[in-house]
């Protein structure tokens, strides 16, 4: 029977006396590409950057906007340190009423889909600010826009309208306080909860602060 060496001569051997070879070397193994090592990372520090550096740049260029919120259960509006935020265009029969929003939901009713509110501003400007009003519901974004409105972008899926505005971060030391004022005032007065965002010319959007009556949170 051929000796273990000679099947694979890379292997060295030493003779036992009873004559039974024992391999002292194994092949040596195949280095991977380094590329292989380093993708994989920067790939995730590219994504962990790409975040961020959308919100700045949604905060630097976009359009101040006021949007109305909605009711939250109050055993949900709390979470570690996050407020829950709804708001009326969250709601599937707010857009449902809207030109375009009956169309889209019965063409998307049951795949997840993006789509484009478009808002127009108020007539004039008060404090705390007046919400902008939802004025109809698009596929895809229209360009057909009067200088006093903007579109957002959502998100329909599993029957839940978002916006990526779903959740205010903000201090340990104030979150309980802030949120017995917002539930307070959401049972007492829902529109005198407003938060200010800005849209940028993407209709991404990102958050700047909370109005709950005549006090404006900012973190």
């Amino acid at each position: 029977m051929p000796s273990s060496s000679s099947q694979h001569p890379d292997i060295k051997t030493l003779v036992k006396p009873d004559g039974k070879p024992v391999p002292i070397q194994s092949l040596p193994r195949r280095r991977l590409p380094g590329w292989r090592l380093w993708a994989p990372l920067l790939i995730q520090a590219a994504i962990i950057v790409a975040v961020p550096a959308q919100d700045v740049y949604t905060s630097a260029t976009g359009t101040s906007v006021t949007l109305q919120t909605a009711p939250v259960d109050p055993y949900d509006f709390l979470r570690g340190y996050y407020q829950t935020l709804r708001y009326d265009i969250s709601q599937r029969e707010t857009l449902h009423t809207l030109p375009g929003g009956k169309k889209f939901f019965e063409d998307y009713d049951y795949q997840p889909q993006a789509f484009f509110v478009v808002l127009e501003a108020p007539k004039t400007e008060t404090s705390p600010p007046t919400p902008w009003q939802p004025i109809r519901v698009s596929e895809t974004r229209p360009d057909d826009l009067d200088t006093n409105q903007i579109v957002l972008k959502g998100q329909y899926a599993n029957n839940r309208i978002t916006y990526g505005l779903e959740r205010y971060y903000m201090p340990e030391d104030q979150r309980v306080d802030i949120n017995a004022h917002i539930n307070d005032t959401q049972w007492r007065d829902q529109e005198a909860f407003v938060v200010d965002i800005k849209i940028d010319s993407h209709g991404n959007a990102v958050l700047l602060g909370l109005w709950v009556n005549s006090t404006n949170y900012r973190f």
